[in-house]
């Protein structure tokens, strides 16, 4: 079993910054995938971001290039999702989730490959 808690929601003003935390605890950090999904009212919940178990490589959706970078300190059982440059359209509750096995580059974006979630933060950007 694996328990994800994430952290460092608020509300911000457009352009500004957050940088969410989730904190694992359970099973080896190190032995699994992480990934940051966001679902906004009345939608679908969508990935964001993913880092592989050490960290070397990282996935991220389209319209957040360049603005957010996930990153993972397994020394720390935490992964980072650092939100710069941030708008009105990145309003959501973000999760984070722990992918186990059965994951491929391909397929690391798709939220039935994780096994476990975190209960999610809201993150509120004012225009």
């Amino acid at each position: 079993q694996v328990q994800l808690v994430e952290s460092g929601g608020g509300l911000v003003q457009a352009g500004g910054s957050l940088r969410l935390s989730c904190a694992a605890s359970g099973r080896t950090f190190s032995t699994y995938a992480m990934g940051w999904f966001r679902q906004a009212p009345e939608k679908e919940r969508e990935f964001v971001a993913a880092i592989m178990r050490s960290g070397g490589n990282t996935y991220s959706t389209d319209s957040v290039k360049g603005r957010f970078t996930i990153s993972r300190d397994n020394a720390k059982n935490t992964v980072y999702l650092q939100m710069n440059s941030l708008r009105p359209e990145d309003t959501a509750v973000y999760y984070c989730a722990a992918a186990l096995s059965g994951f491929t580059i391909a397929t690391i974006s798709k939220k039935d490959v994780y096994d476990y979630w975190g209960q999610g933060t809201q993150v509120t950007v004012s225009s």
